[in-house]
């Protein structure tokens, strides 16, 4: 592919960024340097987030850091995917899609989808943990203890890299895509945080907590009960080793029960809902789902739901039903699984480049 046009550059003399540097050295701040030989970025901790460890090389355009903070218990892994022109090109600023992965998967699942290492865009990986759901928890005294996901991403994980990364640090240039469990993260956040981004994909999602169906996975993983899950699990290995440890059903969105409004936290999230998919006039959504298998036939109902709302709130949108993956890939049978995602992502990054190019 070829790089960005060249209007969307920024430049900077090499003087201003000496100086910069010179002035974190003076005000102590200490950055952990990714791999020198190979990696052309050097982070600064910021934000809310501390490095820690040294970063794990795929190669001169892949990378992983390590970070820690307050909002979330243990250690928590971002993998970025730069352009191929990142380095060769040093007044060059990019777009920005953050991809959120499935239940039970991490953030090396992205590299089952190769087109989302493009070279018209960064991506960015960051944890979702194996059942956090992109949500500021109900309960933080759980066996995980703090889960805040959402202010994680949100509030520290964007600006972090808006501050390391040459990005173009607007929402008309920043995507959140994801699939099964980041498929609900990616509409989700795209409602709660409309300033952020300017478009949105949702593949396989769980978009609809007025389904039962959908409430029910939610539950499941809550309380790791793999079962039937494990057949269809969103972790890129094929391998479902389960969802963590054990958590109250409440734990994530409080009392799933439609009884006496003790549900509300689950309506007010819900991205189905008409309130909050209003919030996306002027976002760039799309669509992915079959109908195959266990999960997808849900996905699918969830999928038609959200699109039928939009055409009603007259929000234009993009919908892919690739039913039994015929029409989408050799590889798709339909189902819940990276044979039909990478083909989904391979369809969607032309889509989206061509919207950040649209931008100017």
């Amino acid at each position: 592919m070829t790089t960005l046009p060249t209007r969307w550059r920024r430049h900077a003399t090499t003087t201003a960024v000496a100086a910069a540097m010179a002035l974190t050295a003076l005000l102590g701040s200490s950055p952990v340097p990714a791999h020198a030989d190979t990696v052309p970025v050097t982070f600064t901790n910021g934000f809310g987030l501390t490095q820690v460890g040294a970063p794990e090389v795929h190669s001169s355009t892949d990378f992983t850091i390590t970070v820690t903070t307050a909002q979330l218990s243990g250690t928590h892994k971002i993998r970025i995917f730069l352009p191929q022109g990142y380095a060769a090109n040093p007044t060059e600023r990019w777009p920005v899609t953050y991809f959120l992965h499935g239940g039970g998967g991490t953030v090396d699942d992205a590299a089952a989808a190769p087109a989302l290492h493009s070279d018209s865009m960064i991506t960015v990986v960051p944890d979702g943990g194996l059942k956090g759901w992109y949500a500021d928890w109900a309960m933080q005294n759980t066996a995980l203890g703090a889960a805040n996901w959402q202010t994680f991403h949100t509030t520290q994980v964007v600006p972090f890299i808006d501050a390391n990364l040459r990005t173009i640090a607007d929402r008309a240039h920043r995507a959140v895509v994801g699939l099964s469990m980041g498929g609900y993260g990616a509409l989700h956040y795209a409602e709660a945080r409309p300033d952020l981004f300017g478009h949105t994909a949702s593949l396989s999602g769980g978009i609809d907590f007025g389904m039962p169906e959908v409430r029910a996975a939610v539950l499941a993983t809550e309380l790791n009960l793999t079962g039937a899950w494990c057949a269809v699990s969103t972790s890129s290995t094929g391998q479902c080793t389960g969802y963590g440890p054990y958590v109250d059903s409440d734990a994530i969105f409080g009392s799933p029960y439609p009884v006496f409004n003790a549900d509300h936290k689950w309506n007010e999230l819900n991205p189905a809902d008409p309130a909050n998919l209003a919030k996306l006039a002027g976002t760039d959504v799309t669509l992915y789902t079959g109908n195959q298998g266990l999960i997808d036939h849900y996905t699918e109902i969830a999928s038609n739901t959200v699109k039928a709302r939009l055409d009603q709130l007259g929000i234009p949108s993009r919908y892919v039903d690739y039913g039994n993956g015929s029409s989408l890939s050799p590889n798709c049978d339909g189902g819940h699984d990276y044979g039909c995602w990478a083909a989904a992502f391979a369809d969607y990054l032309p889509h989206l480049a061509a919207s950040f190019a649209a931008a100017g």
